[in-house]
């Protein structure tokens, strides 16, 4: 972390053998688990096919996802190289501080991080209505006297979003194991809802399912009616970076993390695509709880088949909570936020950045409640976290090929090599068309509140603790990176690293790493301060010792 201009605050060990089981690491396994849990993508899939089906048919509904898990593969694997450069929990907004333009490195970064910040947030609350609303599916078709109303899925969405905050504060040290151990319920749920449908349900005619588009939302044209319905898919294959805001509690993460990520693409991936054609042919024109029941024809049978979708999902949640409030941290530990100094504290001896994860809880509940006054309000504000986080994505990627352009990149252990440039010219391109038919989509109330939260992003940018800013900016332009000052890619990981038996003697050899990291620092990202204090940078690019 301290080739990051960073303090290591999470996953902070002592070096004593009785200290040791205070705070476990994220390694591979559990570092894949939780990418897989949080896209939690055939289960994600399974309820979004409704849209695509409406907007494509079958066979709008199998091409369109094959296209997106395409795109979205160059999307990962920009976003692997990316972290293994720099492995830290800001992701997109400090990559964009790394490879945007000197004059521009501040405010650009400043930008992204609140949209991502604004993003994950409104994401979180989005994916624990989409378990509400299973929730009360599952009532509905059990119970046919039950009406749901807009207050029982507000009250849904707390008590969701309340038991993953117990899991991310009082459990937070076994969440690496919780994370290994969701995985091999993630892939055995899918065997089981798989063999279950292809066992009982019936048999479509494959020229019909592969080849039949539909356009039953009245668009002017069936290609239009297909591009559409894209956006099931985009939202299902979403949250490429959610490990990388876990990346300072992960062991190695330089090489673990863009390993991990292209593990989780192609591995959810593939779920998600044989999950989508087994509903496509087995009848797959109805919510996916009335297929369930109509290919079980048991009440007992749905039921369990809707649980074990529930139970990923709400560990989805569980993730996206780590996710969201590593993300709101690592911003607000940059001076981002208001009130960032309170945000960006970590409670001692957990190790974990609770007032980020309160916050957290505050902001889901706090959005719940626009789903009392306006069900289609809080859907089209739900619309707004995929818009906000794919944005954030174009931003980087074109940083990263103003980089390119501009000259070599720093070291790093995964790379696209050769291949880099194009790649990232193909996510950028990719993204930019699903960001086109998303935003014409999902206009009004998600075009209103990103407004008004980027307006008021600027204003406090600028007004609240801007002229002293501006002032000190204007002293010295931010330095971009150095590459020559990385020339050893796996010190970007030393500091998440911890060896299983290390003796006192040792504490020598790592005062030496300090010392040797502390000279090669790339420019960091402080808000508040841009030169002098912790975390800044001086005339020369250096950043002092950390406290």
């Amino acid at each position: 972390m301290r080739m990051l201009g960073k303090t290591q605050q999470l996953n902070v060990y002592l070096h004593t053998h009785t200290d040791r089981h205070l705070r476990e690491t994220f390694r591979f396994i559990s570092t894949l688990g939780f990418a897989c849990t949080l896209m939690s993508t055939w289960e994600i899939a399974l309820m979004t096919s409704f849209f695509a089906l409406f907007n494509g048919g079958t066979a709008g509904l199998i091409w369109g996802y094959f296209i997106v898990w395409m795109g979205y593969l160059l999307v990962f694997a920009s976003i692997a190289e990316m972290a293994s450069m720099a492995p830290t929990s800001g992701g997109q907004y400090h990559w964009v501080s790394e490879f945007a333009p000197p004059g521009s490195q501040k405010f650009m970064s400043y930008i992204t991080g609140w949209i991502s910040v604004l993003g994950w947030q409104v994401g979180l609350a989005s994916l624990t209505f989409l378990v509400g609303t299973m929730i009360q599916g599952l009532i509905i078709l059990t119970n046919p006297n039950y009406i749901p109303e807009n207050w029982h899925g507000t009250l849904l969405v707390i008590a969701i979003v309340a038991f993953c905050i117990i899991f991310n504060t009082f459990l937070a040290k076994r969440l690496p194991m919780v994370e290994g151990g969701i995985l091999i319920f993630h892939i055995f749920g899918f065997f089981g809802v798989l063999v279950t449908l292809w066992a009982l349900g019936p048999r479509g005619d494959p020229k019909q399912v592969f080849t039949e588009f539909l356009n039953l939302g009245a668009w002017q044209t069936d290609g239009l009616a297909f591009m559409v319905g894209l956006l099931a898919p985009i939202y299902t294959l979403i949250g490429a970076d959610s490990a990388v805001h876990m990346s300072e509690e992960i062991k190695d993460a330089s090489l673990v993390l863009p390993r991990a990520i292209m593990w989780a693409a192609w591995m959810n991936g593939s779920l998600g695509f044989i999950m989508t054609i087994t509903f496509a042919f087995t009848l797959g024109r109805y919510p996916f709880i009335q297929v369930f029941y109509d290919v079980t024809q048991s009440y007992a049978g749905t039921s369990i088949m809707t649980s074990i979708i529930i139970v990923n999902i709400t560990s989805a949640c569980i993730s996206t909570v780590a996710t969201v409030s590593r993300q709101t941290w690592s911003f607000a530990r940059d001076g981002g936020l208001p009130f960032s100094p309170l945000i960006a504290q970590v409670k001692p001896g957990w190790n974990i950045p609770l007032n980020s994860v309160l916050i957290t809880f505050v902001i889901t509940a706090l959005l719940s409640l626009i789903n009392i006054g306006s069900h289609a309000a809080f859907n089209a504000i739900g619309s707004m976290a995929t818009s906000a986080i794919l944005g954030t994505y174009i931003i980087s990627f074109t940083c990263m090929v103003l980089r390119r352009l501009r000259g070599p990149l720093p070291s790093r252990r995964w790379s696209l090599g050769k291949f880099g440039m194009a790649v990232n010219v193909g996510a950028i391109m990719f993204l930019l068309v699903v960001w086109k038919f998303l935003t014409l989509e999902t206009m009004n109330w998600n075009s209103l509140m990103f407004g008004a939260c980027m307006l008021f992003a600027v204003v406090y940018y600028y007004f609240i603790f801007g002229k002293p800013l501006i002032r000190r900016l204007s002293s010295h332009d931010p330095l971009p990176i150095d590459s020559a000052s990385v020339t050893n890619a796996r010190l970007l990981s030393l500091s998440n690293q911890d060896e299983d038996h290390e003796s006192p003697d040792e504490s020598e050899r790592h005062s030496g790493q300090e010392r040797m990291e502390s000279a090669a620092l790339p420019v960091p990202i402080n808000y508040r301060n841009s030169r002098g204090g912790p975390g800044s940078c001086s005339e020369k690019g250096i950043t002092p010792q950390a406290q």
